[in-house]
């Protein structure tokens, strides 16, 4: 038995709402708080999970959930994505390493992404329903959880606001974007969000974009035969010409050298320079 997915949903409480398995469970969990609150007590220890605080249980873990009510009647008290699962391949991904029962990730869309696409994947017709991507995505979603808890910082921490424009770049490295819009996104000056990235990275906000577009560009002069100016504006480049200058200060080599360097290993694929 690889992987088994027995439970993937979303819970929305509006009245109080218990969940007593003090005797043990009998499945892995794994619990994303999103909205609200819950007060979750495993292993002698008791946690208050706020939105973004992700709790991880093992079969034999005790479990006793309490959600209270709401501070106004029909205002949500508690919002979660969960997951019950077993099989070996989790045996194994559990043991690699220790992990907190209670980390607090944030509102990571990537993980929510994952965590919605084998939700949905769960719901299709037994007859309908792709036994291998619903293994890969449950594969694909406890090794987010490991990037995710690795990156993970205390609520209110510096970090906590560098992690958000981190992210922001990573997703909208591809595009033009501001860099007050990712220092809006974190709730930042800019002069503030530039200080505090550059202090938690060790690198601006532009060079991490850079790195990024540089090595979505590489990847497709390698393995692609798409034209060398058409790989630099996918990857966020405004021209060729600051395209070439970027890539050479970084590899020092051209984009047509290095995929010719490239071909002559036995890559294959072959574009002029455009």
């Amino acid at each position: 038995m690889e992987t088994s997915v027995l439970i993937c949903d979303y819970s929305s409480h509006y009245k109080p709402f218990l969940h007593d398995a003090r005797s043990g469970l009998q499945h892995y969990l794994f619990r994303l708080q999103t909205e609200g609150t819950c007060e979750v007590a495993s292993g002698g220890a008791s946690y208050r999970l706020a939105g973004g605080d992700l709790l991880l249980l093992r079969p034999g873990d005790d479990y006793h959930l309490i959600v209270n009510e709401p501070a106004k009647k029909g205002r949500l008290s508690s919002g979660d994505y969960y997951l019950f699962c077993q099989g070996t391949w989790i045996d194994g991904w559990w043991s690699r390493k220790a992990r907190p029962t209670v980390s607090p990730i944030g509102a990571d869309e990537q993980l929510i992404t994952l965590w919605r696409s084998l939700l949905l994947e769960k719901r299709r017709h037994a007859l309908d329903e792709d036994a291998e991507l619903k293994d890969a995505l449950l594969r694909s979603l406890c090794l987010y959880i490991d990037r995710a808890i690795s990156e993970s910082v205390p609520s209110g921490a510096p970090g906590t606001a560098a992690l958000k424009i981190k992210r922001f770049i990573e997703e909208h490295a591809f595009s033009t974007f501001k860099l007050e819009e990712a220092a809006r996104h974190a709730g930042l000056s800019l002069s503030r969000a530039v200080r505090l990235f550059k202090e938690q990275f060790g690198k601006t906000m532009i060079q991490y974009a850079i790195e990024i577009r540089l090595q979505a560009a590489v990847e497709q002069i390698k393995y692609s035969e798409l034209k060398l100016e058409r790989i630099g504006k996918a990857c966020g480049f405004a021209s060729y010409s600051y395209f070439h200058r970027v890539f050479r200060t970084h590899y020092g080599l051209s984009p047509l050298e290095y995929r010719s360097l490239h071909l002559q290993r036995g890559s294959g694929g072959s574009e002029g320079e455009s």
